[in-house]
């Protein structure tokens, strides 16, 4: 919370005390709908419910759209139905098809049956797409015209269209309905009226299709430093318009989503300020990460039988073994899903960024298995008599397995987020405790067989 947003917690909190709600309405009137949302989200129930009845209906409908979704769900359950349903009619509608998504389904068919026929249909569109498509996230409000009118009928459509948002180009569609280009506004001012609108398309338009994914969307817009891009269903006929700020909250969600897969949760947790629904969401996560790591408890219990001098010196190093190798796997898999996400490495071959991140992993695993063996033979030479053991095969052995198991780690973090983009899964899964905790088991089993094969 910024300390403008704090600020107006303190000028309101006496307010909301004294429900005084006309003073209250006076504060919120000059108030950003972004600032009073931080508020909503820190106050309880009751004070919500103050602060919305002293909303007007457009500045209540911004700031329900802009609360988190476990403020949001709380809200339902605060507001009246028919509250709900002149929000719902005061929004966009790709913003109110997003919010009917979020509800109970009982309010949102009423939110629903309570809006004009016309605006029902356009948000039933809307409602068909997946909500992580380009179809699900764009706004079906544009302004298209047809390659044959002239300059004047296309400002005269102009005038009289009624659309609230900015626009940056008209949109040309030919007899079939089918998009051609896209005209810009200042070849508009700059042309005479009665030039052909088919004479001044750009055909090179980018545009998107309705079933292109969200995050290849963002990319797009990325790296053609778009505003606006056009969006086309499979008939290849001009659907709608993907604006670049709702690209940015696109880009939010990914990331936070990503961010939370790899940390071995769901932002499905954010759903509810419910602390049983968030620790059933992690124990899902963590339960399958406690039997990999008694998977990698078993795995010690095999060389149990083996030189017990040599098992207790070789166990000592387990931790190193597993941290080093488990993070190098980590820092791999990192850099591939980021590059996967923002599209740096989608058009490169494996074959590239597996040359590339090979030569890296050899560097850091010869540099770790180095160190790590001087640092074993230190310790040995230290700790442990040496007619116990052989030190320096104990080093040799620790430093073949710690190269063999940052060797075996990288690969892993390298292909397993193009397998499982492949074939559907979230790339993010491959950082997470999962995947973390099945190399922990491998890395323990490769320096536990060297070593009691090397050491003796």
């Amino acid at each position: 919370m910024s300390d403008e947003q704090k600020q107006l917690l303190e000028e309101i909190k006496p307010l909301l005390e004294l429900e005084d709600r006309r003073s209250l309405a006076l504060v919120l009137r000059s108030q950003r709908s972004s600032d009073i949302a931080e508020v909503v989200e820190v106050v309880d129930d009751d004070w919500r419910r103050l602060i919305f009845d002293t909303m007007e209906t457009p500045i209540a409908a911004e700031v329900l759209e802009k609360v988190n979704e476990a403020t949001r769900a709380k809200l339902f359950d605060v507001l009246e139905d028919h509250e709900v349903q002149k929000i719902v009619s005061e929004l966009d509608y790709d913003d109110a098809a997003d919010l009917l998504a979020e509800m109970p389904e009982e309010i949102a068919d009423q939110a629903v049956r309570s809006l004009p026929a016309a605006d029902r249909l356009e948000i039933h569109k809307l409602l068909r797409y997946s909500e992580d498509s380009a179809g699900g996230i764009m706004d079906p409000l544009v302004i298209s015209v047809s390659e044959d009118a002239t300059l004047t009928e296309a400002v005269t459509k102009i005038r009289a269209a009624e659309i609230d948002e900015d626009f940056y180009s008209v949109y040309v569609v030919n007899r079939d309905g089918r998009f051609v280009g896209d005209v810009r506004l200042r070849l508009l001012l700059t042309r005479p009226e009665n030039a052909r609108i088919g004479d001044l398309i750009e055909t090179d338009t980018i545009f998107v299709t309705t079933d292109m994914d969200q995050e290849e969307v963002r990319n797009i817009f990325s790296k053609n430093d778009l505003i606006v891009v056009p969006v086309l269903d499979k008939d290849h006929k001009l659907v709608g318009r993907i604006t670049a700020d709702r690209v940015i909250e696109v880009a939010e969600e990914e990331a936070a989503e990503d961010l939370y897969v790899m940390a071995g949760t769901d932002p499905d947790e954010l759903e509810t300020f419910s602390a049983f629904h968030a620790a059933r969401i992690r124990m899902t996560w963590l339960l399958p990460c406690l039997l990999g790591t008694g998977v990698t408890a078993i795995v010690m219990t095999l060389f149990k039988t083996y030189n017990p001098a040599i098992y207790v010196a070789a166990a000592a190093f387990v931790p190193m073994i597993a941290a080093i190798s488990g993070n190098a796997g980590l820092q791999t898999s990192a850099i591939v899903v980021s590059g996967l996400a923002t599209g740096h490495l989608a058009a490169l071959k494996l074959t590239t960024v597996f040359t590339r991140e090979v030569r890296i992993a050899l560097l850091v695993a010869l540099s770790c298995a180095t160190l790590g063996a001087v640092a074993c033979t230190i310790l040995i030479y230290t700790k442990v008599p040496e007619e116990a053991i052989q030190p320096i095969r104990l080093a040799f052995a620790f430093g073949t397995a710690m190269f063999s198991a940052i060797m075996v780690a990288t690969t892993l973090g390298l292909f397993l987020p193009f397998v499982f983009r492949r074939i559907g899964i979230d790339p993010a899964i491959s950082s997470g405790p999962l995947v973390t905790t099945a190399n922990d088991s491998i890395s323990v089993a490769i320096y536990m067989a060297l070593a009691v094969s090397l050491a003796v």
